[in-house]
């Protein structure tokens, strides 16, 4: 997995000073464009125990490894702000837990929320700090402090270079698509979600779970069914533990159907003006990076004028409607969908389960093509470029590699359907196409034009 070291350079460590949060930022997106230290909020937080307590589970889950947990990482929390709240995201070590703060406008009490993405600065003493602060110490919320902007020299900096792994950035890309295709499939009360969440272990062996609604609550079962959700990994949603005395309901979101196989699901906690969710991959052992959601999209050409319109567009918008952006881009709904994809894997684009509708941000990593994010859609267009795909014979495709001949079985529309290939019979489809299989449908697709 290709990592790349990132240096975030802070004007000074965050800190919880005497009634006051100040998190200080990195280098980062604004409407008018890069900013070194941009400033986003300066304000009263209203329910400042949940939300300093919810701000430290998001850092946490940055520091953890649910999957052979060897060691603590050490990465900082993205945070956007879209003019009307604050969004921070985090990626456990492993990759496989996205956690996800949204700090609400009647949890922001001060100066109007500006617009952007950075990283902030979420240290060992801000921890242990937010650990130990009074309860219910009124709080301000200064994120993007700029008391030592005016400062000289390079000791007002502080500088970490972190490891920050193309996996992030993917599994931002992958958890937008999972999580459009979940529905509501319960919703308990604040007795109700305490109750459940301190039944669950808070170690294990990523053991995949299921729960079925049971009245107002949820009820444990052995094996999947009708109206079962998938738990995969209980214990990876110990973070929300010290969020429980500030809980009034607990949603749990999921693919729809009867499951056949472990699929993720998502479990947001709402609070007091704001709501924290953590959205958990099938298995601990399998990060998001892999899911593969987004390669037959991906495999579509999107002109740069067609994404670059969108992307212009898009401004941070916290609520993203495809139609809206077709009407205003002159573009095709296919076009939007395409764009939008090609922007997914750079970051831009996130999904907000509660307003059930993708939002804008852009994240610290430097652009580049789909392809060089995405091995199997690099290996796709190179058996293309080789000539590897066969015609169609009967119900098969032969796509050749070296001395091997994967077979890849397509249905009467061209469509490809299977493969002979490890991979497939590994997965099945379940992570996203094979690199034959893919091959196979964009030479479909260009056939058909």
């Amino acid at each position: 997995m290709t990592t790349a070291v990132h240096a975030l350079r802070y004007l000074q460590p965050s800190a919880l000073r005497p009634r006051r949060l100040d998190l200080a930022t990195s280098g980062g997106a604004t409407p008018h464009g890069e900013a070194d230290h941009p400033r986003f909020f300066d304000g009263a937080l209203r329910h400042p125990d949940a939300a300093a307590a919810a701000l430290l589970a998001v850092a946490d889950v940055a520091a953890a490894r649910y999957h052979r947990p060897v060691g603590a990482a050490s990465l900082d929390p993205v945070v956007t702000a879209d003019g009307d709240r604050l969004r921070f995201e985090s990626f456990s070590g492993c990759g496989g837990v996205h956690a996800r703060l949204d700090v609400l406008p009647e949890g922001l009490d001060g100066a109007a929320t500006g617009h952007g993405t950075t990283n902030v600065d979420v240290n060992a003493p801000l921890r242990e700090a937010l650990r130990l602060r009074t309860p219910g110490q009124r709080l301000r919320l200064a994120v993007g402090t700029g008391e030592l902007a005016v400062a000289v020299g390079p000791d007002t900096l502080v500088e970490r270079k972190v490891p920050l792994p193309d996996r992030w950035l993917k599994g931002f890309a992958e958890t937008q698509v999972l999580t459009a295709r979940f529905d509501l499939r319960a919703q308990l009360p604040a007795a109700e979600a305490v109750r459940f969440l301190r039944t669950l272990p808070t170690v294990g062996r990523g053991a995949v779970r299921w729960v079925v609604p049971a009245g107002s609550g949820l009820r444990p079962t052995s094996r999947p069914g009708p109206g079962a959700v998938c738990l995969p990994g209980p214990e990876r949603l110990t973070a929300l533990r010290p969020l429980l005395r500030h809980a009034t309901a607990l949603r749990v979101y999921a693919p729809p159907g009867t499951p056949a196989a472990p699929t993720a699901s998502a479990w947001e906690l709402a609070l007091p003006g704001g709501r924290i969710t953590l959205t958990l991959s099938p298995d601990s052992s399998r990060g998001f990076s892999g899911e593969g959601g987004l390669l037959d999209v991906l495999a579509q050409d999107a002109p740069t004028g067609h994404v670059d319109t969108l992307a212009a567009l898009l401004a941070w918008e916290p609520r993203i409607d495809p139609v809206d952006l077709a009407e205003d881009s002159g573009l095709t709904p296919g076009q939007v969908r395409t764009a939008l994809a090609h922007l997914a894997t750079a970051g831009q684009l996130g999904y907000d389960l509660a307003d059930a509708a993708h939002f804008h941000r852009r994240l610290p990593y430097q652009d580049g093509r789909a392809e060089d994010r995405n091995p199997r859609l690099r290996t796709a267009r190179a058996l293309l470029a080789a000539d590897a795909v066969g015609p169609v014979s009967g119900d098969v495709r032969v796509v050749t590699v070296g001395d091997h001949a994967h077979h890849v079985r397509v249905g009467a529309d061209g469509t490809a359907l299977g493969c002979t290939c490890r991979w497939w019979a590994r997965h099945r489809g379940g992570r996203g196409p094979c690199s034959h299989v893919l091959a196979v449908r964009i030479t479909a697709g260009e056939e058909q034009r």
